[in-house]
């Protein structure tokens, strides 16, 4: 395993504050950083062929724009921190993807914030934070 460390990124003071630990982590044990954004998408199985196709072309585009509004700006934000910093992009359910994002990377540890843009859903759902301290296959950091 390589000395990565993924971090959960969604852009909210959380994940910014989250990201400064992630940081500060990585410099003291040589890591690199991995910038993890998920963005949620329900994988709907009733829908005509035009509706999938306009939903593909939705789904390209929401990527672009995640990767240039928020990836991409923390990348160049972190350029001199003297931290290797790439990024990571998927769909899914955060947990889980996160996760996939972890094995794929071969990371050792992941942090995230306590909290993030996902509100009142995280309160009648349960947290990203709780469920991924459950399901980690390496140890979890979750940053107040």
């Amino acid at each position: 395993m390589s000395n990565k460390i993924v971090v959960g990124y969604d852009g909210s003071d959380s994940s910014k504050a989250t990201l400064d630990f992630a940081v500060g982590l990585a410099k003291s044990q040589g890591a690199a950083i991995v910038v993890a954004h998920v963005l949620e998408w329900s994988p709907y199985s009733f829908l005509t062929p035009n509706e999938l196709e306009e939903r593909h072309k939705r789904r390209a585009e929401e990527l672009e724009r995640a990767e240039t509004a928020v990836l991409a700006p923390v990348v160049k934000g972190l350029a001199d921190s003297g931290v290797t910093v790439t990024t990571a992009l998927k769909y899914g359910g955060i947990a889980d993807t996160l996760c996939d994002i972890v094995e794929a990377e071969g990371a050792t540890q992941v942090v995230v914030g306590r909290t993030g843009h996902s509100g009142l859903s995280s309160r009648i759902f349960g947290s990203v934070a709780g469920t991924l301290a459950q399901i980690s296959p390496v140890p979890v950091t979750i940053v107040p």
